[in-house]
């Protein structure tokens, strides 16, 4: 998004070719900027300049994607772009008020359905002006969104938040050339502002190496090396949960690419116990939850989840649908309204329904390797849409299985 606003030609390396980023690829072309797909995962992005995006002649489908929906929200409305938002049931079930609120306390005409969601209709309208605004919930998506609003906003804007939040779109905004601030006082940035063109080396994501690092903490023997991993440290809750939890792991810091730190991560088995889950983990480790539910599973005692309501408005609900399929695979959950209590016991074999969501998927798919008997996980075509080579690489470990279709 951001190479295709800027003056001039951004290169990507080692871009993930999952869903989302195609679905984002893909508008990004229907609103006039010409992408280049080379070998290797790479793009060349051909920027048309704050002013060059074009109104697209069909309603841009993002898919499965929440970043892309809610961040184009941002983007469109910025460049005054008439259009219109959908997705997939899944994506059409989420909040999207969150984002429109402060979108339209800043000038932009957006539209949502009576429950708040999409399909979303954005209008022209007469500019959006800079706001100060206080987000109720933390939320890199909604704080991203307004970033890129406040671009094209006249004067300046101010986001204070509740919590700390993954910072990747400061960072690359700087990278591209912007001026913000960050303090205690909130992130500002001054709209008028243009944006030059960069190269990108995009780090592995710690999110998808999750799903290995709590593989090889309850994994019988053997270590696992996974290299060059983004640590950057509004994302590694999931490390700092783990090692509490009692988990073995190293971090060697490796060569920055750009503004984000990378570590290689070495795991090794280790005997896990129950804790109680510091609240101030819980924004940093939220996509990575339900895998390090399965590592409480395996835990020796109880962990205790609080604070997380976020994760019932996420692809699925994933604190019941988690409950749901640790129950049936016999561990003992306590479900309560903002969070989950597992006791560490016996994996038993089973049927779960991951209800398309990835993460939910992938999560029981690592619990195979403590289950005592086969685990059958229906609804997984999505996992495509943030790790397409997820099985491929589960067999490249030893983790094997049969995948029937979806």
């Amino acid at each position: 998004m951001l190479g295709s606003i800027a003056n001039g030609i951004t290169t990507i390396s080692n871009g993930l070719m999952g869903d989302d980023c195609i679905a984002t690829l893909c508008a990004m072309e229907q609103l006039g900027v010409k992408i280049e797909r080379a070998l290797g995962n790479q793009l060349v992005i051909h920027g048309v300049g704050m002013q060059g995006l074009k109104k697209p002649q069909q309603a841009l489908d993002l898919g499965n994607s929440g970043t892309a929906i809610r961040l184009l929200m941002g983007l469109l409305a910025g460049a005054n772009i008439s259009t219109e938002l959908v997705g997939d049931s899944s994506l059409n079930s989420r909040p999207m008020m969150r984002v429109s609120t402060p979108l339209q306390q800043m000038g932009a005409a957006i539209q949502l359905t009576k429950k708040g969601t999409a399909p979303i209709k954005l209008s022209s309208h007469k500019g959006l002006h800079g706001v100060n605004y206080m987000l109720p919930v933390a939320s890199a998506q909604v704080k991203s969104a307004i970033l890129l609003a406040a671009l094209y906003a006249t004067g300046e804007t101010v986001i204070t938040e509740p919590g700390i939040t993954r910072d990747h779109t400061e960072r690359m905004l700087l990278g591209f050339g912007a001026k913000l601030s960050k303090s205690d006082v909130g992130i500002r940035l001054t709209g008028g502002q243009s944006l030059r063109c960069q190269d990108i080396h995009v780090p592995s994501d710690i999110s998808s190496a999750a799903f290995f690092i709590v593989a090889a903490c309850i994994a019988a023997e053997a270590e696992l090396l996974i290299k060059d991993v983004g640590i950057n440290p509004t994302r590694t809750g999931i490390i700092d949960i783990l090692k509490l939890m009692g988990a073995d792991i190293t971090l060697i810091p490796s060569e920055r690419h750009g503004a984000e730190p990378i570590a290689d991560i070495i795991v090794k088995p280790a005997k896990l116990h129950g804790i109680e889950i510091p609240h101030a983990l819980v924004p940093l480790a939220i996509d990575e939850f339900p895998v390090i539910f399965i590592a409480a599973a395996c835990a020796k005692g109880v962990t205790v989840l609080s604070g997380a309501a976020e994760l019932r408005v996420k692809e699925s609900d994933r604190l019941q649908v988690m409950a749901n399929g640790l129950t049936a695979l016999g561990v003992v959950t306590e479900l309560q309204e903002d969070g989950i209590h597992i006791t560490g016991g016996q994996i038993n074999g089973g049927t779960v329904q991951s209800h398309g969501d990835h993460r939910i998927a992938m999560a029981f798919t690592i619990a195979s390797l403590r289950a005592e008997d086969a685990i059958i996980i229906h609804d997984c075509e999505n996992i495509a849409t943030s790790f397409p080579d997820f099985l491929e690489l589960c067999q490249q470990i030893g983790l094997y299985g049969e995948s029937y279709d979806h």
